[in-house]
């Protein structure tokens, strides 16, 4: 068991090209987006285990010698696809959930359960850990913050009980990859994937010879991405970006014609288009998240004109890019000091 802390992070994710298509048997194009959440473990020596999660507001304690007399068989029982409904119910006896309880917290803590159980149970004994983690990530938005947190989770739990090696002395130096500049930006309008998902499912079967062929045109919009990005990867030109520029626009008026458009994500495009730049949703459509692509030739004020404009109309906008590293280790003088501050609790 490693005696020091560990800083780990892991990028969300937006999807390019391909949404709800992807669910017809047609081609997505994801990538990862350059906002992190990050996780910093130190191991203690006062017999707790203590999780804080300081962007949803909870933080909670148990004594591991009370977890080390739990009978922890039932996490053998199935395939680790998809925990059994009595597994569910274990892991909830052991959260100790009080009766005002929100759902997020539910489901936060109990992944966190599952995964320390599953994977220190095969120490001699459970260690005292100190577990925060913070993200750049909106929860709820479809950036993909609950999968960044699972794999902060595991990937820090892995390396501290040793089951995987630590990276961190290979990684250190590391070029980063060539990357897309974005806006991205949050309408902050919710809505439910589940029910979209069958509405798209309703309209092809209602509608097959008129709502197949925007999904097969869909699917041409991504493998032709594909394309147009396997070249600037190799020798990146701004003409690449101009037909980038027309696969957005193109695909932003298909996901309206399967019924993905909002009016928040219209004034989204119309804003940004006002300032010549191109945008289309990403993720669940309905509201949700929105990515605007940024050329190289854009002069800095006319992106923070755009920028703020967004932002003026109550929308939370980020200037990120794609193309982010994977999971990864680090030394604590390598994060940002808002990172820092924020693991450390400040």
């Amino acid at each position: 068991m490693l005696s020091r802390v560990l800083l780990v992070s892991a990028p969300g994710k937006v999807i390019l090209h391909g949404e709800y298509a992807v669910v017809h048997g047609k081609v997505a194009l994801a990538a990862a987006v350059n906002m992190r959440t990050f996780l910093r473990l130190q191991p203690q020596g006062n017999g707790k285990l203590d999780l804080n999660l300081p962007n949803i507001g909870i933080k909670r304690t148990w004594d591991v010698a009370r977890l080390q007399l739990l009978d922890t068989s039932f996490l053998e029982q199935g395939d680790f696809t998809v925990l059994t409904e009595e597994q569910m119910e274990k892991l909830k006896e052991v959260a100790g959930f009080p009766e005002d309880c929100a759902n997020h917290e539910r489901l936060a803590v109990l992944a966190f359960l599952y995964l320390y159980l599953s994977i220190c149970r095969k120490q001699r004994a459970l260690p005292s850990l100190d577990i925060t983690v913070w993200s750049e990530l909106p929860p709820g938005a479809g950036l993909g913050s609950s999968a960044a947190y699972s794999v902060c989770l595991a990937a820090a739990l892995l390396t501290a009980c040793e089951e995987i090696p630590n990276p961190l002395k290979e990684e250190e130096g590391a070029s980063r990859p060539q990357s897309l500049k974005i806006l991205l930006t949050h309408t902050k309008v919710s809505r439910s994937t589940k029910a979209i998902i069958a509405s798209v499912s309703n309209r092809l079967l209602k509608f097959p010879e008129i709502v197949a062929p925007l999904l097969t045109s869909i699917n041409a919009i991504s493998l032709e991405c594909e394309r147009v990005l396997g070249e600037m990867a190799t020798a990146p030109a701004l003409e690449h970006y101009f037909m980038l520029e027309e696969l957005i626009d193109m695909n932003q008026h298909l996901l309206n014609a399967l019924g993905l458009g909002h009016t928040s994500l219209d004034q989204l495009c119309q804003m940004t288009m006002a300032h010549g730049l191109h945008s289309k949703l990403t993720g669940a459509g309905c509201g949700g998240c929105g990515i605007t692509l940024l050329r190289p030739d854009l002069e800095g004020p006319k992106v923070e004109a755009a920028k703020q404009a967004l932002i003026s109309y109550g929308f939370d906008c980020w200037e990120t890019s794609l193309g982010a590293p994977g999971i990864s280790i680090h030394s604590s003088s390598s994060l940002d000091a808002p990172v820092r501050q924020a693991l450390d609790g400040l």
